[in-house]
């Protein structure tokens, strides 16, 4: 395996001949536990090349070292530190260099950043959020796409390139947003991003000043959330039900105290899943040009829906230029991709432009040019009907299964596109079910996760795009076990599956 130089720091020429000096030097850095016990020193002909010395005076002085028993020389193998004396330490030195990372800060930080992302244990199944399965994604094509952009154009890709995202990309992007989402954008409308949630954190940068007021729908998307309020804006829940976001209290709302934006999840609610109605998108858009509100629209999971034809983005209705249209290929190809854009008027992608030049500079690149590429060649088209009709495969037998083994404790309405249900419990403690199915191996979510007060709710969310419909089939059997061992909690029930407080 190669090895780095190890940089060395020599005393004054004045103190001592090369050999003893180099010695020294490397006494200290054991000293000081950068040269750990076990690990190998180099060579003496390497040393001897990186220190720029004869191969001689290297020799010499590991020679000194070993007598003193700070290596240990094995013949034809090599010459590791040796394993200090049981109870030596280094000794304390303040004048050179550290031996390790301090514990400490010598300054203060700044407010704690809010966040939504928990560490939670990994799960045999996880049924906890709209996750696509990574495992479905063509990766040789990709592997094979991203290695043809390299061969082609390594020059180009590995440079400095346009904060805005790849040409190719962007023309692609907007041909898919023109073909499949009805929107009239050309690439110069589109901004490429690491994801959907460094839109959104540009987006929030770009349009809110400290205090300014976002209306948001009473269940959602917390990671979202975040990003605006990173921004100084103070959130303000607005009722979901089943046909969306009310708009006509947001219109009151509006009316009451000004507002600057909305932000919502319009096609498939989360994480509700229902769809926003025809005329209740109309009049958002009325709400929005008699206040001046921005509009961002998250548009997460587009391509999979499974009954009737998917509503059209609200972006295709706006004349007025209030809505801000965010959208991701995580969920049609894969998260770790991190490949997110916005589309939007000119002046406000100029605004994304500086702000993503002092953060980020740029993307990947190569990734985007591999990704264009098969979208051209209508590989990513194909992967994402192959993708549907598996993910309603899977929907359906989730559903099969629980409505088989929880039915009576379960309301389950399978959802008509995206990739998690929402199902309502009846007389079951929903906290509690989720807490037994974590010590089974399942995970799934609760609604007071996703409610903006955070307050408990009998209804829970489940994804099944990640999983087979075999595995699904064993996560339902372990929930229904798991929901065995809660007892029966008639006040969890809820009467009304449209109240805003769903």
């Amino acid at each position: 395996m190669a090895e780095w130089s190890l940089a060395l720091e020599l005393q004054a020429e004045d103190e001592g001949a090369l050999t003893v000096r180099i010695a020294g030097a490397l006494r200290e850095e054991i000293l000081r536990g950068r040269l750990r016990a076990g690990q190998r020193l180099p060579g003496s002909r390497t040393l001897a090349r990186q220190l720029g010395v004869n191969r001689n005076t290297i020799t010499a002085a590991y020679d000194a070292l070993d007598a003193e028993g700070w290596i240990r020389t094995e013949a034809a193998r090599g010459r590791w530190v040796s394993a200090p004396e049981e109870g030596a330490r280094p000794p304390r030195r303040d004048d050179g260099p550290r031996a390790a990372m301090p514990g400490r800060l010598g300054f203060g930080l700044g407010d704690e950043p809010i966040t939504s992302h928990p560490v939670v244990p990994s799960a045999t199944f996880d049924l906890s959020g709209g996750l696509p399965d990574v495992r479905l994604v063509p990766w040789t094509l990709l592997a094979r796409a991203y290695r043809r952009a390299l061969e082609r154009r390594a020059a180009r890709l590995l440079d400095y390139g346009p904060v805005e995202g790849l040409p190719e990309l962007r023309e692609q992007l907007a041909t898919m947003l023109a073909d499949a989402r009805g929107l009239a954008c050309s690439a110069d409308d589109v901004f490429v991003t690491r994801g959907s949630q460094m839109a959104l954190w540009l987006v929030g940068a770009a349009v809110l000043r400290p205090g300014d007021r976002v209306a948001v729908e009473a269940y959602g998307y917390r990671p979202a959330w975040d990003a605006l309020r990173a921004h100084g804006a103070e959130l303000v829940p607005v009722p979901v039900d089943d046909d969306g976001l009310d708009v006509a209290r947001l219109a009151e709302l509006a009316r009451r105290s000004e507002l600057r934006a909305v932000y919502l999840t319009p096609h498939h609610q989360y994480p509700t899943t229902v769809t926003l109605s025809g005329p209740r998108r109309l009049a958002l858009l009325d709400v929005a040009r008699a206040h001046r509100l921005a509009i961002v629209e998250d548009d997460y999971d587009h391509e999979f829906h499974y009954e009737g034809r998917p509503v059209l983005p609200l972006a295709t209705l706006d004349r007025g230029g209030h809505v801000i249209y965010v959208g991701t290929l995580s969920k049609v190809l894969a998260p770790g991709l991190r490949l997110g854009y916005v589309v939007a008027p000119a002046p406000l992608l100029r605004r994304l432009a500086v702000l993503r030049s002092t953060l980020d500079r740029q993307g990947d690149l190569a990734v985007e040019a591999a990704v264009a590429e098969l979208m051209e060649d209508g590989e990513v088209q194909r992967h994402a009907w192959r993708a549907r009709r598996s993910y309603l495969a899977r929907r359906d037998a989730l559903v099969e299964e629980l409505g088989s083994r929880l039915g009576d404790r379960l309301v389950l309405r399978p959802p008509s596109g995206g990739l998690a249900l929402w199902a309502q419990a009846l007389e079951l403690d929903v906290d509690q079910w989720v807490e037994q199915a974590a010590a089974l191996g399942v995970r799934i979510r609760p609604a007071r996760q996703f409610a903006f007060d955070g307050r408990r709710r009998p209804f829970v969310r489940m994804g099944f795009a990640r999983h087979d419909e075999g595995e699904l089939r064993r996560a339902a059997r372990r929930l229904a076990t798991a929901a065995s061992r809660v007892p029966s909690s008639r006040g969890e029930a809820l009467s009304d599956r449209a109240s805003s407080d769903r």
